[in-house]
């Protein structure tokens, strides 16, 4: 591990203009690179104090030893030549956006003499006309199917078609007039190369233009009574609509635009974007990545940078949303007009129809971080992993096959509750979930801590053999755990190690993972164990105390939402909580309650005459006050 002081450039030396710079290791390899648009306070940044930096960062300035750079003009260089640099070093420290699965085109080769339709993945082919991507390759083949009858451009192999030309008949698309048939000369070059133009154009949005001449081809050869030609073009103008009619129309002035939208967690950011053409949604794309110390506006500048740097001019669309402006969006969108070769806008759509679509593509990202993660937790090679490591890093005994983690919840003290969430074999046991009520009531999370350890590990002192009682059978809490994870750092760490050590458990080891840098602490170390980003053990830490976070929080807004509804039922001599839900489950609602007889009362399970009596007399009487949600002030029946 180098010393960043060994390599770090005098102040004096940096200049203040706009540049690219590298970091480089011992052998010489580009392992960074990034720009600025003042290069000295940008590197400057790199050589502060470690524990100062993010995880990623400090790693990156340790693994390097040396730093160059290159001053540009303006921003707009910097942004061109950063994106070149990153294409041909690929640096291992550059947050790299990588599609979450292969998705298909339909392509069209116009670089060929007779161009060809065709479904594509893969590395984009200079010449070929691309449109998508599209999530499954069926819908580009009915696509196709459907379009073929209008635009009856080539789809076959080069095999079938010299296989054609030899033996002088098409295929059976040639047949059923789904294929113009250049193979056996029915149409020369030139005219072929017309329909796939229009093929292309169509596909690339410009579809009102086609509907309107068939409509007008059909009217014309109705009105010379050639009806069998006017139907022919009934049909194809049905095929166009029903082409059109599988990409809704989401924006009514037909922008072309592409909608990004990020959902992020400490360790991985997913990314979901919506192309629109004509108004329509033409292809939908995604990528997950590890998120390094970038912001959320530098995660939006790379990702166009690297989203439309290999794309050709006529594939950047009119506008680019975004759910956060980039740190120097000018420069961002000049950059991409030169692409274009028009304007571009790129801003954060605030209304209409395009804030809506903006909330659709955000929810589809988030559900696709979401089905990352579960893939990721359902991988057995990467749970036996990330076990592996906590059981080294920790150095534990045995690879911790039981995980329990504990977190508190409350709102300025009051409703203090607790939850404990286990995790066998890196699953959640979601059966073995336990909830506390805080009974000291202190909004004091460390005094809370050590309560609900307190309360969870009495019960496996006490027992006479691990996880069962006298006869075997299980307790409570039925198996010891190998670890246990509380949130927080040092402060919640010791107070948990001292609520083991008060009820005599001693083989149990207990962490702390802190929030802000993903620290993991332990009782008996003076400095915390910083993770790599990438390691699989830190991401199970992470699931499972956003698991325990999770499950507080719930219980905590359920309990809150209790205590801020009064009832006319409140104070009430005998009518307890339970009796209350009891009267209310029968009767259906407060109102129910109040209009019923003693008799009807006394049908409540629990409610006998007495109470009955009393409970008639407090309700028929003065019509008490109704039940209201303090926190709305609605009025609840």
């Amino acid at each position: 591990m180098a010393d960043p002081r060994s390599y770090r450039p005098r102040p004096g030396e940096i200049p203040t203009d706009p540049g690219v710079y590298r970091f480089r290791d011992q052998h010489g390899r580009v392992i960074y690179v990034g720009k600025a648009r003042s290069l000295r306070p940008r590197l400057s940044s790199y050589f502060q104090d470690l524990r100062a930096l993010h995880p990623r960062t400090a790693q990156m300035v340790t693994t390097g030893a040396s730093v160059e750079w290159t001053v540009v003009r303006n921003e707009v260089e910097a942004l061109q030549l950063e994106y070149s640099w990153i294409k041909e070093f690929d640096p291992r420290f550059n947050v790299k956006y990588r599609d979450d699965k292969s998705y298909p085109y339909l392509a069209v080769t116009m670089g060929e003499e007779f161009p060809r339709a065709q479904v594509m993945r893969g590395r984009k082919r200079p010449g070929t006309r691309y449109f998508g991507p599209y999530t499954h390759a069926w819908a580009i083949r009915e696509t196709m199917d459907t379009l073929l009858r209008v635009f009856p451009v080539r789809t076959c192999s080069a095999g079938v078609f010299r296989r054609a030309e030899q033996v002088g008949r098409p295929c059976l698309l040639g047949y059923i007039d789904k294929c113009s048939a250049p193979c056996v000369g029915r149409v020369d070059p030139e005219e072929h190369r017309a329909i796939a133009e229009d093929f292309c154009a169509f596909m690339a949005g410009d579809s009102a233009r086609f509907v309107r001449d068939l409509e007008e081809r059909m009217r014309q050869a109705s009105a010379d009574l050639d009806f069998e030609t006017a139907a022919r073009l009934r049909d194809d103008l049905g095929a166009l609509r029903k082409a059109l009619e599988r990409s809704a129309v989401v924006l009514s002035d037909a922008t072309d635009a592409d909608v990004y939208a990020l959902a992020e967690d400490e360790l991985e950011v997913a990314v979901q974007v919506f192309h629109v053409r004509g108004g329509r949604i033409r292809g939908q794309r995604g990528w997950v990545s590890e998120k390094g110390a970038e912001s959320t506006p530098e995660v939006v500048e790379h990702l166009l940078q690297q989203v439309y740097g290999a794309e050709r001019g006529e594939d950047v669309p009119r506008e680019v949303l975004v759910p956060m402006l980039p740190d120097g969006h000018e420069e961002v969108q000049e950059w991409l007009t030169g692409l274009r070769g028009a304007r571009v806008g790129v801003r954060v759509p605030q209304r209409g129809d395009k804030r809506t679509l903006m909330q659709t593509v955000a929810r589809n990202a988030e559900q696709a971080l979401a089905r990352h993660k579960v893939a990721r937790s359902g991988d057995l090679t990467l749970r036996s992993q990330a076990l592996q490591e906590l059981q080294e890093v920790l150095e534990l005994d045995d690879a911790p096959l039981r995980i329990e983690s504990f977190d508190i919840s409350h709102v300025q003290g009051s409703d203090v509750v607790g939850s404990m969430v286990v995790f066998e074999d890196g699953l959640a046991r979601k059966g073995e979930y336990r909830r506390f009520i805080v009974r000291s009531g202190t909004g004091d999370d460390t005094a809370a801590m050590h309560e609900v350890l307190t309360r969870r590990f009495r019960h496996l002192a006490a027992a006479p053999t691990p996880g069962a009682d006298e006869e075997g059978r299980p307790t409570k809490f039925a198996y010891p755990p190998n670890l246990v994870v509380v949130d927080g750092g040092r402060p919640q760490v010791r107070a948990a190690q001292s609520a083991l050590a008060e009820v005599g458990v001693a083989d149990v080891t207990v962490i702390g993972l802190a929030k802000r840098l993903e620290e993991v602490w332990n009782a008996d170390q003076d400095y915390p164990v910083v993770l790599p980003r990438t390691s699989e053990a830190l991401y199970l830490l992470q699931r499972v105390r956003d698991e325990a976070h999770r499950f507080a929080n719930t219980f905590h807004r359920q309990r809150r939402s209790r205590s801020m509804t009064t009832s006319a039922l409140d104070g009430i001599p005998g009518l307890g909580p339970a009796r209350q839900q009891a009267l209310l489950r029968h009767l259906g609602s407060v109102k129910a309650v109040r209009t019923a007889s003693v008799e009807q009362l006394q049908e409540v399970p629990g409610v006998g005459p007495a109470l009955a009596a009393v409970v008639h007399e407090r309700l028929s009487g003065e019509q008490p006050a109704p039940a209201v949600n303090l926190s709305t002030g609605e009025v609840l029946e």
